[in-house]
């Protein structure tokens, strides 16, 4: 299953780079690739799944691969919904890249996990990892936001620039995805305190520092003291990149 999800994401990578450097308008052709790889993306953790007998987060192997699932869902719902197809020039290349690392690292390991079916850790990492799929895209958006902002500021306008989302809607996107992360990652760290296996104490401390992190992050944009749409682009991309650091302490339910 994955390899073949692997090469849609990719077919839907090289689509987009064609669409976009011939000038064309999107179309609804890049879900024709976009969603049989999410199928099979969720085929494969289905049936590992029922083979591991719990939710699919028992190495950093699953862990990469539930953390492209959940991209590509946030993708499909966001790219559908407000129109952004174009964000997929960054988003498949990413899965596709994540995937391929995973396939090729040596990370999957085939013994059963050890430590009983717990459903506060099970909870912390499924929540866990949708939060850090929301945080994934929010980090892709803000990306392009910021590349964007450079064309203009720069005026060096290209003519991919006005194939792109418009700079407004990607700003107010990286906004909406941080709280969603931020209320989805809430409820994994709070289900996280209640484990009570002392040995995923240090995982739980990254976990409180990301979290403390996006607090921040949210605050900023929608509090009473607000960042500039700019700033918290910047942050959203520096912050996913170190919530990828605690992407092996999802891997609970298999300590």
């Amino acid at each position: 299953y994955l390899p073949g999800a692997t090469l849609f994401f990719l077919a839907s990578f090289v689509y987009t780079a064609l669409t976009l450097w011939k000038r064309r308008p999107f179309s609804r052709l890049n879900l024709a690739f976009v969603v049989p790889g999410f199928l099979l993306q969720t085929c494969f953790l289905y049936v590992r799944g029922g083979v591991r007998g719990r939710c699919p987060l028992t190495n950093l192997f699953e862990v990469i691969v539930s953390l492209c699932w959940a991209l590509v869902l946030f993708y499909l719902i966001v790219g559908t919904t407000y129109r952004l197809s174009p964000l997929g020039l960054l988003t498949a290349p990413l899965v596709c890249v994540l995937q391929l690392f995973a396939l090729f690292s040596g990370l999957d390991r085939t013994e059963s996990p050890r430590q009983a079916v717990n459903p506060w850790i099970e909870t912390h990492a499924a929540f866990s990892i949708l939060a850090f799929g929301a945080f994934a895209l929010a980090g892709l958006a803000g990306g392009m936001y910021l590349w964007q902002e450079r064309q203009l500021k720069t005026h060096r306008v290209r003519a991919i620039f006005f194939q792109l989302p418009p700079i407004g809607d990607l700003g107010r996107l990286n906004a909406r995805l941080l709280v969603v992360g931020f209320v989805l990652l809430s409820v994994g760290l709070a289900a996280g305190i209640n484990m009570g296996a002392p040995n995923t104490r240090p995982h739980l401390i990254w976990a409180v520092v990301v979290w403390a992190l996006y607090a921040f992050l949210v605050q900023a944009r929608w509090g009473a003291w607000r960042m500039a749409p700019r700033r918290v682009a910047t942050w959203s991309v520096g912050a996913f990149a170190l919530a990828l650091l605690t992407l092996s302490g999802l891997s609970f339910v298999s300590a």
